[in-house]
């Protein structure tokens, strides 16, 4: 890759001020806002304000290693890239850039359905000549109604390479996001298409053009059909209560993702990091958890591995990197995350992800 275009800018709260100048007012309002009042929106971030951090000293921190482990396979941070819809309108090249950043970081992009660009010129975007080496794709899933779309699509990423499912389970029905209902934006403008939904195979299961449909009759049973037709692994996002983890285990589900879909559906769920504690207790270890929502420092990283995560995923601040500067903007948002939570680990006393735990959070609240 090239040199970045434009200055390394400082933190992540720079990249969404940019973003909100630079774009027109519709699309940043559809990128960054969400349901109702929004109050989901904020607390996601506001309450990693509230965990207090608890430091170790005279712990040798000269080598650290922030790499971690997952599904077999060694991810150079903790850190993935969330599934989020139409890249292409925060940078004309959209998804392609993203997934070029996330091979140069060589950490885990999780390919929205809702791309602006097919997931398979998506991953062969991915193989980046200069690295010699592809990232993780994951490909993210709304189960359709009719079950032989299901299947075009599961095969589709299977044909491309994708290496796990992650199905969103938490939007049976659009929430009301009055940010767009005001801005009048209920379609890509001109130009841009769900490309995901060109393909000529899926005009015999459609009257009109093919669309992404939300699923309202998704159960259980729906998630058992789905391992059924496939050998990839199978996440689900979306998930907020410690029963509903179990059940997840119970259906062989391989990995969870604690999500409140960024407060763009149901507000005033509580902040996902808030939930993380009580759901990895229920998973006791058994299978990857995964958390996003409100990610916005390395500390917030750091809190989030100590409170039992896995990894965590962004979102946003991957759109407002595109939007700043295309794949340069999105590997810097990366490199600010990873370069922080590499900093934070130094000063908290640990060299290695495997050193985070809950002892750094303090928990005293009476003097």
């Amino acid at each position: 890759m090239d040199e970045p275009s434009k200055k390394k800018l400082v933190n992540l709260k720079e990249f969404e001020n940019i973003a909100r100048r630079e774009l027109p007012k519709d699309i940043y309002d559809y990128l960054s806002g969400g349901a109702n009042d929004e109050i989901t929106v904020h607390e996601n971030h506001e309450a990693y304000s509230k965990i207090k951090l608890y430091p170790r000293v005279l712990k040798s921190v000269e080598k650290r290693d922030v790499s971690i482990q997952m599904m077999g396979k060694k991810i150079a941070m903790p850190i993935f890239i969330a599934p989020t819809a139409f890249h292409c309108l925060a940078n004309e090249e959209g998804e392609l850039a993203t997934v070029k950043a996330a091979a140069m970081a060589n950490t885990i992009m999780i390919v929205s359905m809702a791309s602006t660009v097919s997931l398979e010129r998506i991953a062969n975007a991915a193989k980046n000549p200069k690295i010699n080496k592809a990232p993780e794709l994951w490909f993210q899933l709304y189960i359709q109604p009719d079950i032989e779309i299901t299947k075009l699509f599961v095969k589709r990423a299977e044909d491309a390479g994708y290496s796990a499912l992650v199905v969103t389970v938490d939007s049976p029905v659009f929430g009301k996001r009055e940010r767009d209902i005001r801005n009048g934006f209920h379609m890509l403008p001109e130009g841009l298409s769900l490309k995901n939904f060109d393909d000529p195979k899926l005009l015999k299961f459609a009257k009109d053009k093919p669309t992404l449909i939300l699923n309202a009759a998704l159960t259980w049973s729906d998630i058992d059909k789905l391992k059924a037709i496939t050998t990839l692994p199978v996440f689900i996002k979306g998930v907020v209560r410690p029963e509903d983890a179990e059940l997840a285990i119970q259906h062989g589900v391989d990995g969870i993702i604690v999500s409140n879909h960024g407060g763009r559906q149901l507000d005033t769920i509580p902040a996902t990091i808030e939930l993380l504690p009580d759901i990895v207790a229920m998973v006791k270890g058994r299978i990857p958890v995964i958390i996003d929502g409100g990610i916005r420092r390395g500390t917030d990283v750091l809190k989030a591995l100590a409170l039992g995560a896995n990894a965590v995923a962004i979102g946003r601040p991957i759109l407002w990197g595109l939007a700043y500067d295309g794949e340069s903007g999105v590997l810097q948002v990366l490199h600010n995350l990873k370069d922080e939570l590499d900093l934070s680990m130094a000063l908290c006393g640990c060299s290695s992800i495997k050193e985070i735990n809950k002892s750094l959070i303090y928990t005293k609240t009476t003097f």
